[in-house]
Parts: structure tokens; sequence; C-alpha cells
């Protein structure tokens, strides 16, 4: 058949090609552009985990004053240091003085100042709350990406589906726009060869049928041309978050995929183990129990927790005391726990260690689960594909009949019935033959969607 008459004039139209789609949603869609939170949140996440190593600084002050009696002054300045390795700098300055003051707080006039360290011996040393809280939240920022992946991956494999059912009514209505301008051209010659008495009247009754129709036809395609149009525009936006619609000159363009072999399955079957979001996921979230348990197992250790202040009254302003530590003025501490039955610190450990293995029956399940879906709708792909190419050829060959049958009606060895059945025949033909070539091109989109990765 002939080439739809829309189309035939190229520079009244252009070419809406899926690649100039999805570039444009990649820019523009806001659901796109919201992907790009998660990550953000998971970055909050980690500046609240780095937070726990901010340096603190403290004051505290106190009076007592009663029956115009002093009784203390109690002032306390500190600032506390948390390292990496578990070991707490401090460093202050303390001024406690009056009559009722506790002889082991009281202070010179001037105060005290000191500086020191709290070092952790067992329980700590390796690994505490704090660091295991970063490195957790760390491997967060990784899930999250593998979150906003999985969110585009899915926005684009609903905006693949759409422009492939937009590319199949434009065939539709192009097949049925042809075949309804053939019936009427038909029943115009008839109509004249009718009037001459070359052929009978029923005949003219049999081309204005034929025309009925398929107008009938072409108007359901045209329904179905508009709406998957609107569905186009449902996901164009401008630079501005504004909605874009798709222009009145616009069509879709061709199918051009490669072909299914087995070679692609394979390398769906990697690309799905190594980058499918939900795969990545698992490996991250099983690295955070990872540091969940050896923290829970250090919990199992001893608080043996030491710490060294050097004291000593503060130095005079303008003068310099290089050796000020040097002194035999010093606080010293040491702190040493440790519960009986350990069955808390058991039991947290034992809980880690139970949603490990139930994390890894999931990532076993998801992960044959995947590389099955894969294949199923590889299977598809290559189905529909090869259905097409069959399709096609029988297609060719229809269109041979018809323009034999049109030829022996116009000398007058067939009639205008076998003309139209041949040629209805054929539009249906073309237009199976686009039903399938799109049904391909969606399960090919839905090959890369289910390893994981970006139908575009």
């Amino acid at each position: 058949m002939g080439s739809y008459s829309f189309a035939s004039a190229q520079d009244s139209v252009r070419i809406f090609t899926f690649s100039d789609y999805a570039d444009l949603i990649v820019k523009n869609h806001p659901v796109i552009k919201q992907s790009e939170l998660i990550p953000a949140d998971a970055r909050t996440e980690l500046m609240q985990a780095r937070g726990m190593f901010d340096p603190k600084l403290a004051s505290d002050f106190s009076r007592k004053e009663y029956k115009d009696r002093e009784y203390y002054n109690h002032w306390e300045n500190s600032l506390k240091i948390p390292t990496w390795p578990g070991i707490d700098l401090k460093a202050g300055f303390d001024r406690n003085t009056g009559p009722y003051i506790n002889p082991q707080y009281r202070t010179p006039d001037a105060g005290l100042v000191y500086a020191g360290l709290s070092v952790p011996l067992a329980q700590g040393l390796l690994i505490d709350a704090r660091r295991s809280t970063l490195r957790q939240a760390r491997l967060l920022q990784d899930i999250a990406e593998a979150d906003r992946r999985k969110l585009v991956i899915k926005i684009m494999y609903d905006a693949a589906k759409t422009y492939w059912d937009w590319y199949f009514a434009y065939q539709q209505f192009r097949f049925t726009s042809e075949g309804l301008d053939l019936a009427q051209v038909r029943f115009t010659a008839v109509k004249q060869r009718v009037e001459i008495g070359d052929l009978a009247p029923i005949d003219s009754v049999q081309a204005k049928i034929t025309v009925q129709e398929r107008q009938a036809s072409y108007q359901e395609a045209l329904m179905e041309f508009q709406n998957t149009r609107l569905g186009i525009s449902n996901n164009l936006w401008t630079a501005n978050n504004e909605p874009a619609e798709l222009p009145e000159n616009a069509i879709p363009g061709g199918v051009t995929l490669p072909e299914p072999t087995e070679e692609q399955l394979n390398n769906l079957l990697a690309r799905a183990n190594q980058q499918h979001p939900e795969l990545i996921k698992f490996n991250f979230k099983l690295q955070q129990l990872d540091i969940e348990r050896r923290f829970r197992q250090n919990q199992l250790l001893p608080v043996v927790n030491v710490s060294y202040n050097f004291i000593r009254e503060p130095v005079n302003m303008g003068s310099y005391d290089a050796g000020w530590w040097m002194t035999n003025n010093y606080k010293v501490g040491a702190e040493v726990s440790f519960p009986l039955f350990l069955r808390k610190e058991r039991g947290k450990l034992q809980q880690v260690r139970i949603k490990q293995q139930d994390l890894r029956f999931d990532q076993q399940q998801t992960q044959r689960t995947i590389a099955t879906t894969v294949r199923q709708v590889f299977n598809q792909a290559r189905s529909y594909q090869q259905q097409a190419e069959f399709q096609r050829l029988a297609t060719e060959n229809q269109a041979v009949l018809v323009r034999a049958e049109q030829q022996k009606f116009t000398i007058g060895e067939s009639t205008l019935f076998l003309v139209n059945t041949q040629e209805t025949k054929l539009i249906d033909m073309l237009i199976k033959t686009e039903s399938l070539r799109t049904k391909y091109a969606k399960a090919w989109a839905n090959s890369l969607y289910a390893a994981g990765s970006n139908p575009q």
C-alpha cells in the first residue's frame, strides 16, 4: 500500500523518536527530579551520624547564697572532642570556691585548667555505637542510590510502553486512513462505471458499504491515536516544570531493536546479576548488618575505660610556660563493668544473626526470581520478533494478491467483492504486523527493565 498522506510531506511532520522522548523525560520529568530527593535524604542521615563526632563545648555555673551568707560558687567549663579510634580528648577549666564547697571539688581562687583523654581498652576499642552508625549511614548512600535508580527505571519502562502504544495507534490510524481513501476512490470509480452501464448497480452498493465500514474503523483508530498522544504528552514537561504538549505534526519513529540472540540473553542475565537495584540493595544491607554484628560482638567485652588529665592553675596572660604539662598534678580514673550473664548483649547479637540469615534467603530467592523473569520476557521478545518477521513476509505476499485481484477486476475477470475482501485482509495484516512489532518493542523494554537496566 502507498504511504499515508499525513506523513508524505516531510516538511510538515516531525519524527519524534523514542530517544527524543526518553531524553526529555530524563531532563524534565518531575518524578525523575523527585528521585533525586532519595539520596539527598540519605545524605542528611550521614550528616546526623557525623554529628556524633562533633566537638562539644559545655559550661555549667551555679551559686548559692542564703541569709547573706555565701555558700559556694561552682563554675565548670569543658571541651570534649570525640575521635575516630574511640579516644575522647577533653580539656576544661573549673573554678569552685566558697566556705561550704566539698573539699575534693575546691580549687584555687584562679581556678584549675586540665587537659587529658579517655581511652577504652576493651569494649569500644575497635568499634562503638557512633562508628557503627556512621559506617551504616555511609552504606545508606548506596542503598538510596539504588532506590533512585529503581524509580527512574520504572518511570522509563512505563514511558516506553506509552510510546509504543502511540506508535501502534499511529500505524493503525495510518493504514485505516489509507484504506478509507482507497475505498472512497474506488466507490467514485464504480459509481461512474455504473452510470455508463459498465457495472451492475449492486456494485456501487457494495463499494458504498466498504466505505462505511472503513469510516467506522477510521474513527476508532483516530480515537486511539488521539488518546495515546495524550498519554505521551502526560510525560512531557518543560525545564520550568510546566506541562508540555506533543506537537500536532509529531509522528513516532520506527522500531529499531537488536535481534534477541542467546548472547543478548547472557548479557542481560549478567547485567541483572551485577547492577539490578534490588540485588545491589541486598549487598549493602548485608554489609550494614555485618557492621551491626561486629558492634554487637564488641558489646560482649567488659567495659574498661581509663582516663588521665593534667591539672594546674591557669597560666598568666602574657607569660609562657613551655613545660606547663610537665607536672605532678593530675587526675586519673578507671571504669570497669561487666554483666554477669550478658543476656541482653547475647540476645541482640543473635537477633542480628537471624536478620542476616533472613536477608540472605530473600537475596537468593530474589536473585533467582529476577533471572527467571529475564528469561521469560526475553523468550516473549524473541517469539514476537519471529512472529513479526513471518507476518511481514505473509503481508508482502498478500500485497501481491491484492495487486493481482485489482488487475483482474480492471479487465473484468474478478468482482468488487473479491477486491474489497483481499484489500481489507491486507489492511488487517499490515496492522497485525505492526502490532507484533509493538509487542516485540514492549517485550524488549520489559527485558531491560527485568534486568534492572534503563529501557532507553
